[in-house]
Protein backbone atom coordinates (compact mmCIF):
# COMPACT_ATOMS: atom_id res chain seq x y z
CA UNK A 1 0.00 0.00 0.00
CA UNK A 2 1.29 3.72 -1.15
CA UNK A 3 2.38 5.92 1.78
CA UNK A 4 2.88 9.66 1.24
CA UNK A 5 6.15 9.84 1.52
CA UNK A 6 5.84 7.17 -1.61
CA UNK A 7 4.32 10.04 -3.59
CA UNK A 8 6.65 12.28 -2.08
CA UNK A 9 9.28 10.54 -4.01
CA UNK A 10 7.66 9.99 -7.19
CA UNK A 11 6.32 13.83 -7.54
CA UNK A 12 9.71 15.20 -6.47
CA UNK A 13 8.36 17.02 -3.64
CA UNK A 14 8.29 16.91 0.54
CA UNK A 15 6.09 15.36 2.58
CA UNK A 16 4.38 18.68 3.65
CA UNK A 17 3.52 19.75 0.30
CA UNK A 18 1.88 16.27 -0.68
CA UNK A 19 -0.02 17.19 2.49
CA UNK A 20 -1.46 20.48 1.37
CA UNK A 21 -2.56 19.75 -1.82
CA UNK A 22 -4.50 16.67 -0.43
CA UNK A 23 -5.91 19.37 2.22
CA UNK A 24 -6.16 21.96 0.27
CA UNK A 25 -4.85 24.31 3.39
CA UNK A 26 -2.04 26.13 1.61
CA UNK A 27 -1.16 27.78 -1.64
CA UNK A 28 0.86 25.41 -3.78
CA UNK A 29 1.28 25.96 -7.75
CA UNK A 30 -0.64 24.49 -10.23
CA UNK A 31 2.79 22.90 -11.42
CA UNK A 32 3.22 21.49 -8.36
CA UNK A 33 -0.16 20.06 -7.32
CA UNK A 34 -0.58 18.50 -10.75
CA UNK A 35 2.61 16.69 -10.07
CA UNK A 36 1.50 15.88 -6.80
CA UNK A 37 -2.09 14.24 -8.31
CA UNK A 38 -0.30 12.35 -11.11
CA UNK A 39 1.99 10.62 -8.21
CA UNK A 40 -1.32 10.17 -6.20
CA UNK A 41 -3.03 8.47 -9.75
CA UNK A 42 -0.03 6.25 -10.61
CA UNK A 43 0.38 4.72 -6.99
CA UNK A 44 -3.25 4.71 -6.18
CA UNK A 45 -2.59 6.12 -3.02
CA UNK A 46 -5.74 7.22 -0.49
CA UNK A 47 -5.27 9.37 2.77
CA UNK A 48 -5.82 7.78 5.91
CA UNK A 49 -8.76 8.89 7.55
CA UNK A 50 -7.49 7.77 10.48
CA UNK A 51 -4.25 9.56 10.37
CA UNK A 52 -6.50 12.52 8.90
CA UNK A 53 -8.77 12.07 12.25
CA UNK A 54 -5.83 12.21 14.43
CA UNK A 55 -4.59 15.15 13.13
CA UNK A 56 -8.24 16.94 12.87
CA UNK A 57 -9.28 15.05 15.88
CA UNK A 58 -12.21 14.93 13.92
CA UNK A 59 -13.46 11.80 12.04
CA UNK A 60 -16.57 13.04 11.04
CA UNK A 61 -18.88 9.87 12.13
CA UNK A 62 -21.57 9.52 14.36
CA UNK A 63 -22.62 6.53 16.10
CA UNK A 64 -25.62 5.02 16.84
CA UNK A 65 -26.53 2.37 19.09
CA UNK A 66 -30.64 0.50 18.32
CA UNK A 67 -32.31 -2.18 19.29
CA UNK A 68 -33.47 -4.27 16.20
CA UNK A 69 -37.41 -4.60 16.30
CA UNK A 70 -40.05 -5.69 13.60
CA UNK A 71 -41.54 -2.19 14.31
CA UNK A 72 -41.26 -0.44 10.85
CA UNK A 73 -40.87 3.02 12.70
CA UNK A 74 -37.16 2.51 13.66
CA UNK A 75 -36.01 1.79 10.22
CA UNK A 76 -37.97 5.11 8.81
CA UNK A 77 -35.95 7.22 11.97
CA UNK A 78 -32.91 5.96 11.37
CA UNK A 79 -33.23 6.66 7.67
CA UNK A 80 -33.81 10.00 8.92
CA UNK A 81 -30.79 10.20 10.71
CA UNK A 82 -28.57 8.82 7.93
CA UNK A 83 -29.75 11.49 5.58
CA UNK A 84 -29.68 14.35 8.04
CA UNK A 85 -25.62 13.17 8.63
CA UNK A 86 -25.06 12.46 5.20
CA UNK A 87 -26.09 16.42 4.22
CA UNK A 88 -23.98 17.90 6.77
CA UNK A 89 -20.98 15.88 5.56
CA UNK A 90 -20.74 13.03 8.30
CA UNK A 91 -21.55 9.18 7.91
CA UNK A 92 -23.47 6.90 10.52
CA UNK A 93 -22.25 3.99 12.23
CA UNK A 94 -24.68 1.77 13.05
CA UNK A 95 -24.82 -0.90 15.77
CA UNK A 96 -27.26 -3.14 16.76
CA UNK A 97 -27.14 -4.27 20.26
CA UNK A 98 -30.11 -6.98 20.28
CA UNK A 99 -31.17 -6.37 23.46
CA UNK A 100 -28.22 -7.61 24.88
CA UNK A 101 -26.46 -5.58 27.88
CA UNK A 102 -22.75 -6.95 26.76
CA UNK A 103 -23.44 -6.35 23.03
CA UNK A 104 -24.36 -3.37 24.03
CA UNK A 105 -21.44 -2.07 25.98
CA UNK A 106 -18.96 -3.80 23.79
CA UNK A 107 -20.10 -2.05 20.17
CA UNK A 108 -20.19 1.52 23.02
CA UNK A 109 -16.66 0.54 23.62
CA UNK A 110 -15.80 0.84 19.84
CA UNK A 111 -17.28 3.17 18.33
CA UNK A 112 -16.04 5.40 21.37
CA UNK A 113 -12.32 3.89 20.52
CA UNK A 114 -12.96 4.54 16.61
CA UNK A 115 -13.65 7.76 17.97
CA UNK A 116 -17.06 9.26 16.61
CA UNK A 117 -18.08 12.93 16.95
CA UNK A 118 -21.05 12.08 18.50
CA UNK A 119 -23.65 9.28 19.68
CA UNK A 120 -26.87 8.45 19.55
CA UNK A 121 -28.83 5.81 21.86
CA UNK A 122 -31.76 4.03 20.68
CA UNK A 123 -31.71 1.47 23.00
CA UNK A 124 -32.09 2.23 26.37
CA UNK A 125 -35.29 1.10 27.42
CA UNK A 126 -33.54 -2.72 28.60
CA UNK A 127 -30.22 -1.88 29.46
CA UNK A 128 -28.18 1.66 30.53
CA UNK A 129 -25.43 1.91 28.54
CA UNK A 130 -22.06 1.27 30.85
CA UNK A 131 -21.34 4.99 33.01
CA UNK A 132 -17.90 3.47 33.22
CA UNK A 133 -17.67 3.56 29.44
CA UNK A 134 -19.15 6.83 28.97
CA UNK A 135 -17.39 8.86 31.59
CA UNK A 136 -13.89 7.80 29.88
CA UNK A 137 -14.90 9.79 26.83
CA UNK A 138 -16.50 12.85 28.63
CA UNK A 139 -16.11 15.20 25.73
CA UNK A 140 -18.02 12.85 23.07
CA UNK A 141 -21.79 14.69 22.78
CA UNK A 142 -24.67 11.90 24.21
CA UNK A 143 -28.26 12.32 22.10
CA UNK A 144 -31.19 10.34 23.87
CA UNK A 145 -33.68 9.22 20.98
CA UNK A 146 -35.15 6.67 23.46
CA UNK A 147 -38.59 5.57 25.68
CA UNK A 148 -36.42 4.90 29.35
CA UNK A 149 -34.88 7.15 31.45
CA UNK A 150 -30.73 7.50 30.80
CA UNK A 151 -28.42 7.74 34.04
CA UNK A 152 -25.73 9.82 32.35
CA UNK A 153 -25.63 13.29 30.55
CA UNK A 154 -27.35 13.57 27.56
CA UNK A 155 -29.39 15.66 25.42
CA UNK A 156 -32.90 14.04 24.85
CA UNK A 157 -35.32 14.04 22.29
CA UNK A 158 -39.05 12.64 22.64
CA UNK A 159 -42.52 13.32 21.16
CA UNK A 160 -45.23 14.58 23.05
CA UNK A 161 -47.21 11.21 23.71
CA UNK A 162 -49.39 12.85 25.89
CA UNK A 163 -51.34 15.17 23.90
CA UNK A 164 -50.83 12.42 21.55
CA UNK A 165 -52.57 9.90 23.37
CA UNK A 166 -54.91 12.98 23.88
CA UNK A 167 -56.10 13.55 20.45
CA UNK A 168 -55.89 10.14 19.06
CA UNK A 169 -58.81 9.82 21.85
CA UNK A 170 -60.64 12.57 21.01
CA UNK A 171 -60.67 11.61 17.23
CA UNK A 172 -62.86 8.43 18.10
CA UNK A 173 -64.81 10.21 20.55
CA UNK A 174 -65.85 12.90 17.89
CA UNK A 175 -67.10 10.17 15.29
CA UNK A 176 -69.48 9.42 18.42
CA UNK A 177 -67.81 6.37 19.55
CA UNK A 178 -68.19 5.77 23.56
CA UNK A 179 -66.68 2.01 24.12
CA UNK A 180 -63.21 2.59 23.66
CA UNK A 181 -60.42 0.65 24.65
CA UNK A 182 -56.76 0.73 24.86
CA UNK A 183 -53.87 -1.28 23.58
CA UNK A 184 -50.76 0.26 25.05
CA UNK A 185 -47.26 -0.14 25.12
CA UNK A 186 -44.86 -2.26 27.33
CA UNK A 187 -46.01 0.08 30.62
CA UNK A 188 -41.98 0.49 31.46
CA UNK A 189 -41.48 2.98 28.81
CA UNK A 190 -42.27 6.59 28.82
CA UNK A 191 -44.23 7.04 25.37
CA UNK A 192 -46.91 4.30 26.66
CA UNK A 193 -47.39 5.44 29.42
CA UNK A 194 -48.10 9.07 28.65
CA UNK A 195 -50.06 8.07 25.56
CA UNK A 196 -51.89 5.72 27.86
CA UNK A 197 -52.67 9.09 30.47
CA UNK A 198 -53.87 10.94 27.23
CA UNK A 199 -56.32 8.72 26.12
CA UNK A 200 -57.40 8.45 30.25
CA UNK A 201 -57.44 12.38 29.95
CA UNK A 202 -59.64 12.43 26.95
CA UNK A 203 -62.12 9.36 27.96
CA UNK A 204 -62.69 11.56 31.68
CA UNK A 205 -63.31 14.75 29.56
CA UNK A 206 -66.19 13.10 27.30
CA UNK A 207 -67.46 11.66 30.80
CA UNK A 208 -66.65 8.37 29.27
CA UNK A 209 -66.39 5.10 31.25
CA UNK A 210 -63.48 2.54 30.57
CA UNK A 211 -64.77 -0.40 31.32
CA UNK A 212 -62.13 -3.09 33.20
CA UNK A 213 -60.38 -4.75 30.70
CA UNK A 214 -60.35 -2.04 27.91
CA UNK A 215 -56.95 -1.20 28.77
CA UNK A 216 -54.71 -3.73 27.54
CA UNK A 217 -50.57 -3.87 26.81
CA UNK A 218 -49.27 -5.01 24.08
CA UNK A 219 -45.54 -4.87 23.12
CA UNK A 220 -45.24 -2.39 20.47
CA UNK A 221 -44.96 -5.11 17.60
CA UNK A 222 -47.29 -6.92 15.58
CA UNK A 223 -48.26 -9.93 17.60
CA UNK A 224 -48.52 -7.75 20.51
CA UNK A 225 -50.88 -5.84 18.80
CA UNK A 226 -52.81 -9.16 17.76
CA UNK A 227 -53.07 -10.74 21.14
CA UNK A 228 -54.90 -7.80 22.53
CA UNK A 229 -57.05 -7.33 20.05
CA UNK A 230 -58.19 -11.26 20.48
CA UNK A 231 -58.22 -10.11 24.03
CA UNK A 232 -60.77 -7.48 23.60
CA UNK A 233 -62.57 -9.11 21.36
CA UNK A 234 -63.05 -11.95 23.90
CA UNK A 235 -64.58 -9.24 26.65
CA UNK A 236 -68.52 -9.28 27.05
CA UNK A 237 -68.92 -5.87 26.26
CA UNK A 238 -66.95 -5.62 22.41
CA UNK A 239 -65.59 -1.87 22.24
CA UNK A 240 -66.33 0.15 19.29
CA UNK A 241 -63.13 1.08 18.68
CA UNK A 242 -59.70 1.03 19.44
CA UNK A 243 -56.69 3.06 19.92
CA UNK A 244 -53.21 1.52 19.49
CA UNK A 245 -50.32 3.19 21.46
CA UNK A 246 -48.07 2.38 17.73
CA UNK A 247 -48.64 1.25 14.21
CA UNK A 248 -47.40 -1.90 14.60
CA UNK A 249 -49.65 -2.95 16.82
CA UNK A 250 -52.22 -1.63 14.49
CA UNK A 251 -50.98 -3.91 11.94
CA UNK A 252 -51.58 -7.15 14.33
CA UNK A 253 -54.90 -5.47 15.43
CA UNK A 254 -56.27 -5.32 11.42
CA UNK A 255 -55.05 -9.03 11.38
CA UNK A 256 -56.87 -10.30 14.49
CA UNK A 257 -60.24 -8.19 13.05
CA UNK A 258 -59.45 -9.87 9.38
CA UNK A 259 -59.48 -13.56 10.87
CA UNK A 260 -62.38 -12.49 13.05
CA UNK A 261 -64.05 -11.17 10.01
CA UNK A 262 -64.62 -7.95 11.02
CA UNK A 263 -64.87 -4.90 9.05
CA UNK A 264 -62.77 -1.31 9.99
CA UNK A 265 -64.57 0.81 10.27
CA UNK A 266 -67.56 -0.47 10.09
CA UNK A 267 -67.34 -3.10 12.89
CA UNK A 268 -64.36 -1.59 15.17
CA UNK A 269 -62.93 1.92 14.18
CA UNK A 270 -59.09 2.11 14.76
CA UNK A 271 -56.23 4.41 15.35
CA UNK A 272 -52.65 4.12 15.77
CA UNK A 273 -49.58 6.23 16.43
CA UNK A 274 -46.17 7.23 14.69
CA UNK A 275 -47.45 7.52 10.56
CA UNK A 276 -45.21 4.64 9.04
CA UNK A 277 -45.44 4.31 5.49
CA UNK A 278 -46.68 0.86 5.70
CA UNK A 279 -49.95 2.20 7.20
CA UNK A 280 -51.34 4.38 4.30
CA UNK A 281 -51.23 0.68 2.36
CA UNK A 282 -53.57 -0.99 5.36
CA UNK A 283 -57.04 -1.49 3.78
CA UNK A 284 -58.51 0.45 4.56
CA UNK A 285 -55.57 3.55 5.07
CA UNK A 286 -55.00 3.29 8.94
CA UNK A 287 -56.03 6.55 10.48
CA UNK A 288 -52.97 7.49 12.68
CA UNK A 289 -50.92 9.84 14.87
CA UNK A 290 -48.20 11.57 12.51
CA UNK A 291 -44.84 11.65 14.01
CA UNK A 292 -42.08 13.47 11.83
CA UNK A 293 -39.52 11.02 11.69
CA UNK A 294 -37.17 12.50 9.09
CA UNK A 295 -37.59 15.62 11.71
CA UNK A 296 -36.48 13.44 14.37
CA UNK A 297 -34.02 11.85 12.78
CA UNK A 298 -32.17 15.39 12.13
CA UNK A 299 -32.68 16.67 15.36
CA UNK A 300 -30.18 14.34 16.54
CA UNK A 301 -27.76 16.26 14.63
Amino acid sequence: MATMKDVARLAGVSTSTVSHVINKDRFVSEAITAKVEAAIKELNYAPSALARSLKLNQTHTIGMLITASTNPFYSELVRGVERSCFERGYSLVLCNTEGDEQRMNRNLETLMQKRVDGLLLLCTETHQPSREIMQRYPTVPTVMMDWAPFDGDSDLIQDNSLLGGDLATQYLINKGHTRIACITGPLDKTPARLRLEGYRAAMKRAGLNIPDGYEVTGDFEFNGGFDAMRQLLSHPLRPQAVFTGNDAMAVGVYQALYQAELQVPQDIAVIGYDDIELASFMTPPLTTIHQPKDELGGAGD
